[in-house]
């Protein structure tokens, strides 16, 4: 059966339903971003925390075009064939920040398998870009796999970001139809390579609920995820932005989220969870607990 058109799943709980966009604040980062002639991952995927994260003046910049070179079952990312990089995207996205006065600025971008460095180099520049700033904000970078090439990992490194993120996004089990094109291994490398490479450095991982995973298989990921060095750990519900993505299985309990949270804590992770969370949201706060 086609991915095309399909619906289903749970009935939406009333701590789903109760979340709704606010519009007014929606328009005013548009405006900017439209006038710099940048997309955000916010509205590209659909996050349903995108008018609280505007309305506070943060957004998760989206670089390397707007198009993936994957098509992974969860995601409502425009996926084909892309467009030529935008020299000029790294100069635009500091412009933006410095104009939105951002103290924590989150880089991620589409996955580029059709390029021979996977689109690292963009990340470099943007980094480099925002370090030239009067007052330069922290960097927090969202990078794809790079299918398991940690050569690139070592490149955006040496550029100096504050946080390194790379969501593991599901339990292994559940790849083949969810991720098709990553693999959970290169998921884990691309993090052990951050730890390994020390500094000042945190490394960060990320994860979605409710695609049919079982709460011993988030623990087994959530001590992978220590294991490999990671400082800190997001844990949200999977909402299905359009028909075209796979259907939720089930929608997790906030109290089942309290109970991730304290379990992912015993293995010595920051972790924040919860029905909305996702792996940029409310990123400066989680980065600045982790420095006490």
């Amino acid at each position: 059966m086609s991915r095309a058109g399909r619906t289903g799943g749970p009935a939406l709980p009333p701590w789903i339903r109760g979340r709704k966009l606010r519009l007014g604040e929606l328009h005013a980062v548009r405006v900017r971003l439209t006038e710099g002639a940048l997309a955000t991952v916010c509205e590209e995927a659909r996050c349903p925390n995108r008018s609280e994260c505007f309305g506070r003046g943060t957004a998760t910049f989206l670089i390397n075009g707007t198009v993936c070179t994957r098509s992974c079952g969860y995601c409502a990312v425009a996926h084909g064939r892309p467009a030529p990089l935008d020299p000029e995207e790294p100069a635009r996205l500091a412009t933006v920040a410095e104009r939105m006065g951002l103290a924590h600025v989150v880089i991620t971008s589409v996955d580029r398998d059709d390029l021979p460095d996977g689109g690292a180099g963009a990340f470099v520049e943007c980094i480099e870009r925002l370090r030239e700033l009067p007052h330069p904000p922290a960097v927090e970078v969202l990078t794809p796999d790079f299918r398991g090439d940690t050569t690139q990992v070592d490149r955006i490194l040496d550029a100096g970001p504050e946080v390194y993120n790379h969501n593991v996004e599901t339990v292994p089990r559940l790849y083949r139809e969810v991720r098709r094109s990553g693999r959970y291994a290169w998921a884990l490398e691309v993090l052990r390579r951050v730890t390994e490479r020390g500094g000042d450095v945190v490394p960060k991982s990320g994860l979605m609920v409710g695609l049919g995973e079982t709460e011993a298989e988030v623990l087994d990921v959530l001590a992978d995820l220590a294991s490999a060095g990671c400082r800190v750990v997001t844990i949200g519900q999977y909402l299905q932005p359009t028909p075209a993505q796979v259907p939720v299985a089930r929608y997790w309990a906030p109290e089942e989220f309290e109970v991730l949270e304290r379990e992912g804590r015993a293995l010595g992770l920051e972790v924040v969870a919860g029905p909305f969370v996702r792996s940029s949201y409310r990123a400066e706060e989680a980065y600045l607990r982790v420095h006490g």
